[in-house]
């Protein structure tokens, strides 16, 4: 039989597993507290469970776990970057941020990337494998414990694309949701698409109320796809039905990631480009200064080009704002840390 991970379950297939061996399914309730509330990983540990009931778990089953092998800590404010190691010996990358109101997450969803954004450090290791739901909600729960402190929000805006990881990804949500568990809530939760648009449908068809961002950075076809390949199989037209479905669906705003390239999409013609993809749309802006990595060597951006570009979009009467920098002196862009530390330890 294969090792089950109890961790990845949902309730219902806990309560299945204990009927398949002759327990009681409100076994289930005692299993999900120790893993979601408690967040314990040794099933020997539930002591709850019969001495044999632990040994007949051990037979089939585990609680998958993560090593968080370094911490890096910002000494500009209170980010902190955490490398992780999967049981395969894989390596992620989680940011913990925190401010005077909320703390907040920023995990991984895959182990590297297959979109090849130029811009972004996730995709220059190439891409290795899913991560599952256990491996996500053990992101979330190990930092928590590191930390010792709760976390508010989740943004699934770390390595990886999540809709390249639909079903896992929709598993994690629903599970950290779960009342009887970490008990999340749903609109503190955040995706970050780079715009797979097969995505957006099939998760407004799943009435999860998450926050939904995509990764926008150009709103001219021929200019996006020369830095975000995977714009040819998404057109932008395909793109903005999408969201318009998703709208329709769920009521939700939609947030627009919008990284400032120098020269390359900070124009007049650009935010006009912008202004299309809105139209019609309950959408906001979030413009980024661009984390520089040594694979993609670009014009610096300073503030004043970020104040530029918003006073083009201001001009226009498009909503937008610039994303506060955290942990800049720890590399706290997703994939830099994770490609530094595998050069080093090979």
């Amino acid at each position: 039989m294969n090792t089950l991970d109890l961790k990845g379950m949902y309730k219902e297939e806990l309560e299945n597993l204990f009927l398949s061996i002759d327990e009681n399914k409100f076994r289930t309730k005692q299993v999900f507290k120790f893993i979601h509330n408690e967040k314990q990983n040794d099933i020997n540990n539930i002591t709850v469970f019969s001495k044999n009931l632990r040994s007949k778990l051990n037979e089939f089953t585990t609680i998958r776990n993560i090593d968080i092998v370094e911490v890096l800590s910002s000494k500009i404010d209170k980010t902190k970057k955490f490398i992780i190691r999967l049981y395969d010996n894989n390596i992620i990358e989680a940011v913990y941020m925190e401010s005077k109101t909320n703390n907040t997450i920023c995990i991984s969803t895959q182990v590297g990337c297959r979109m090849s954004c130029d811009f972004c450090a996730s995709t220059k290791s190439g891409f290795k494998r899913n991560l599952s739901a256990s491996e996500m909600l053990s992101e979330v729960y190990e930092v928590e414990k590191h930390m010792g402190k709760r976390i508010d929000n989740i943004v699934l805006m770390g390595i990886g694309e999540p809709f390249d990881n639909f079903d896992n990804v929709i598993r994690f949500i629903k599970l950290i949701n779960d009342p009887d568990g970490h008990n999340t809530g749903i609109r503190n939760i955040t995706l970050s698409t780079c715009g797979i648009v097969d995505g957006i449908r099939k998760l407004a068809d799943t009435g999860l109320q998450v926050n939904l961002a995509i990764s926008l950075h150009n709103a001219i076809q021929s200019e996006r796809e020369n830095i975000m390949p995977i714009a040819k199989a998404n057109k932008l037209t395909d793109l903005k039905s999408a969201l318009e479905y998703y709208q329709e669906k769920l009521n939700r705003r939609i947030s627009y990631e919008y990284v400032i390239l120098k020269d390359e999409n900070d124009s007049y013609d650009h935010a006009r480009a912008v202004k299309s993809m809105c139209a019609g749309l309950d959408a906001h802006v979030n413009l980024i200064p661009l984390n520089k990595i040594e694979e993609y060597n670009k014009k610096p951006v300073d503030d004043k080009d970020i104040e530029r570009f918003k006073e083009k979009l201001d001009d226009l009467g498009i909503n937008s704002t610039i994303r506060r920098k955290q942990g800049v002196d720890i590399e706290a862009a997703c994939g830099q840390l994770r490609n530094k530390y595998e050069l080093f330890t090979r």
